[in-house]
């Protein structure tokens, strides 16, 4: 566990010379801003699934009849 620790330091350690950032201002817009936008887009993604799913669904039952 402490070598995936490592591993995933030493690569926003790189992205933030890339970005000329520093460690903690990458941990932040990773682990504070990116993340939480990411995770609403996909529980909005699944919303808009299961919306259309269900709508497929009552077509094909009204199809049936």
């Amino acid at each position: 566990m402490d070598a995936v620790f490592d591993w995933c330091v030493a690569v926003l350690v790189y992205y933030a010379g890339i970005f000329g950032i520093t460690y903690k201002e990458i941990n932040v817009w990773v682990f504070v801003i990116i993340w939480p936008i990411f995770t609403l887009i996909l529980i909005a993604l699944v919303f808009i699934q299961h919306n259309r799913i269900q709508r497929l669904l009552k077509k094909e039952i009204g199809d049936e009849e």
